[in-house]
């Protein structure tokens, strides 16, 4: 399992899903399903897209409410840069962000990185789970973050704790039931440490 070639959430509507994506980011390449799955706050991970300017962070801020997402975190300056984290009425949340503080341009409707972030239980025991199942690291801080390597994937990976995911996104960490997402790739499917599900990567129907 060397990479990710898929990710699924897993959407009570996926009509009214589909609808808001095409507004908000249509180019993630990230898939819908139906499901029912009892599912309560949080759910244990993000999507994040890396973007190249504030503006950028902006313009797909105000595309995910405009299109009925709600707000968790407006766009503002951080240590690490400028951000902001929305979640989408299925209930996924996205965090919104980009290294660079100053703007100095319009938006230019790129998306650099869709990154998966994993909340945890285990940052170390889970790190070792991945490594083992073919996942090659690439940044690593001690037990609080671990970036892993996919360099022919469309997808990141990383893991942060479930209770630092949580702070980062603003909610609570509280939350039961299905994570309500997928994650395809090459080889046996398999469940990890904190229920999260891979299962062998399906190519996408052709028109």
């Amino acid at each position: 399992m060397a990479s990710i070639e898929t990710l699924t959430l897993e959407v009570a509507d996926t009509t009214a899903a589909h609808h808001f994506y095409t507004a908000f980011a249509p180019d993630t390449q990230v898939r819908l399903r139906a499901s029912e799955a009892p599912t309560t706050g949080f759910r244990g991970f993000a999507l994040s897209l890396t973007v190249p300017r504030p503006a950028d962070v902006d313009a797909l801020a105000g595309a995910a409410l405009d299109a009925g997402a709600t707000s968790l975190k407006p766009a503002s300056k951080s240590f690490w840069g400028y951000g902001a984290v929305v979640q989408a009425p299925d209930g996924t949340i996205w965090k919104l962000a980009t290294s660079a503080k100053r703007d100095t341009g319009p938006a230019t409707g790129r998306i650099d990185d869709v990154v998966l972030l994993l909340g945890v239980a285990d940052v170390s025991v889970s790190k070792r789970f991945y490594v083992d199942h073919g996942l090659a690291v690439a940044r690593s801080f001690g037990s609080k973050y671990v970036e892993f390597a996919t360099p022919s994937s469309p997808f990141k990976v990383a893991l942060y704790g479930r209770r630092a995911l949580a702070k980062d996104v603003g909610v609570p960490i509280d939350g039961s039931g299905s994570h309500r997402l997928v994650i395809g790739g090459a080889g046996r499917p398999f469940t990890d440490p904190d229920g999260f599900a891979w299962e062998a990567a399906v190519p996408a129907p052709t028109a």
